[in-house]
């Protein structure tokens, strides 16, 4: 490996954490409960013209009744890296979609085929559900309920049986 490749994939390390980063503090900050029993702690939102979703198992299988357990990162956070670094590229490329922002809508299987249906509810939710802008505040500021995004396709999950069981879902 020359110092030049060496640096170049340093740097697409540090970009892919620092984009984490950020990524992690716009979730702790809208990820905090909207309303009882629709939580969505382990998700990544992105605003774009276009949603695509995601499915990873960033976690392992929980134990003692928690949904998900430590992190996972060769299947999990690498494979999450890479969509993120790919939307990235196509997004700074004004060649490739010009004037179009790809989004996305990610979530955590907690590499539990159950877990991972249920949150792929989440990109079914978002067909059937009504504008959020019906809804207002007395007090005039936004609803506290956000709408879930459209997603024009979902990138996962990582075996074939969660995905073809979640392909039947979002049919």
């Amino acid at each position: 490996m020359t110092l030049q490749g060496g640096f170049v994939r340093l740097w697409k390390v540090v970009f892919c954490w620092v984009l984490l980063l950020a990524c992690y503090a716009s979730i702790t900050s809208a990820a905090k409960p909207k309303m009882p029993g629709h939580t969505h702690l382990n998700s990544i939102r992105i605003d774009g013209d276009i949603s695509l979703g995601g499915l990873f198992p960033v976690h392992a299988r929980g134990n003692d009744g928690k949904a998900c357990g430590e992190l996972k990162k060769e299947k999990g956070i690498h494979r999450l890296e890479a969509m993120l670094f790919a939307l990235d590229r196509i997004n700074n490329d004004n060649e490739l979609l010009p004037n179009i922002t790809l989004g996305a809508r990610i979530l955590d299987t907690c590499s539990r085929d159950t877990h991972a249906l249920e949150q792929s509810l989440t990109f079914v939710q978002a067909l059937i559900e009504k504008d959020s802008t019906d809804v207002k505040c007395l007090s005039g500021g936004p609803p506290i309920i956000t709408k879930p995004e459209r997603v024009v396709g979902v990138i996962g999950a990582s075996a074939s049986s969660v995905s073809i069981m979640v392909a039947n879902i979002l049919r």
